[in-house]
């Protein structure tokens, strides 16, 4: 045999093999995993990183295994309480069998999605208005065990479920503000009347504490009157009341110096004076009156006196 033709055919049958092995090489990511089909039937899966598969006769598809999110469209249904609603959400899921994801389900990604948006409309009906604004969290637990049950014999995993967003109708919008504004005045009413409950307890045990001591009526009456005195653009009224004692005080201190005079109410309260508060003035000495002289009649009265008048 021609050493030239045997060295040819030893090439060519060299790149036939070498042909052969790179062709079935397969490469596979570490989120990934390869699903291996030889002559139709189901081997496994494969990888990461580099494997060899019979080329010609296999199929291998690639599934990855992070986490897929989707936003469900917003769905509109009745609740429970005949409101319409729409409602969106968005799904959280993965793949955790990769064989299953590929032999059990035609398209585990679109069958994911439909199977979503129809337990979306379900637990909407089947719920009130009140437990779609205020318990989300039970909500997206019911819509993701639901889910997870139809979607377990694919080989996918639902993490999480959560309601993106309420759409109310305009007319139950504007009724649910009235309700809370009614509320809010509820409140408020509620607490004003508080507040004045505490506040005429308090000035009650203030007009207590005041009526034991008048001098104290007189303080507040003068503290009241300099709060007003900073604005220069008040008219000030003076209480009658107030001007009733301000008056007596007065009168006492003249009554003081005319029976001390030359002693000022100053004087009376230094070290001379008496430790003992004076009630009434001291009584002066009295000294009983001269009695009148008594003339006998005269016969030349008119004339002395006529005289005297001279």
């Amino acid at each position: 045999m021609d050493p030239v033709a045997l060295g040819i055919a030893i090439a060519i049958i060299v790149i036939l093999i070498f042909l052969f092995i790179v062709a079935g090489l397969r490469v596979v990511n570490q989120y990934e995993r390869g699903v291996i089909f030889v002559l139709g039937r189901l081997t496994g899966a494969k990888g990461p990183g580099v494997f060899w598969v019979p080329p010609f006769i296999s199929t291998m598809r690639k599934i990855d295994l992070r986490i897929v999110t989707f936003e469900l469209p917003p769905q509109e249904g009745v609740t429970r309480d005949n409101v319409t609603v729409r409602v969106s959400a968005v799904v959280y899921f993965y793949v955790v069998n990769p064989n299953d994801a590929v032999n059990n389900v035609q398209d585990y990604y679109r069958a994911t999605v439909q199977i979503a948006q129809t337990t979306l409309r379900n637990v909407m009906g089947q719920s009130e208005l009140d437990q779609l604004l205020a318990s989300r969290e039970d909500i997206n637990r019911s819509v993701q065990r639901i889910i997870d049950e139809h979607t377990e014999r694919w080989g996918i995993k639902v993490t999480a479920v959560e309601v993106k967003d309420v759409e109310l109708p305009q007319t139950m919008q504007r009724a649910m503000a009235k309700q809370a504004e009614a509320e809010r005045e509820k409140r408020a009413k509620v607490l004003l009347a508080q507040g004045e409950f505490q506040a005429a307890q308090t000035l009650a045990d203030a007009a207590k504490v005041i009526s034991t001591e008048p001098a104290a009526l007189q303080l507040r009456y003068l503290q009241t009157l300099t709060e007003i005195a900073v604005e220069k653009n008040s008219t000030i009224i003076f209480p009658l009341y107030a001007i009733g004692e301000v008056v007596k005080d007065a009168m006492s201190n003249i009554k003081i110096q005319a029976v001390f005079p030359g002693n000022s109410p100053s004087d009376m309260g230094s070290a001379s004076a008496p430790t003992t508060p004076l009630s009434k003035p001291p009584a002066l000495p009295t000294v009983p009156p001269a009695p009148p002289s008594v003339q006998p009649p005269d016969d030349n009265a008119s004339g002395d006196s006529g005289a005297h008048l001279q």
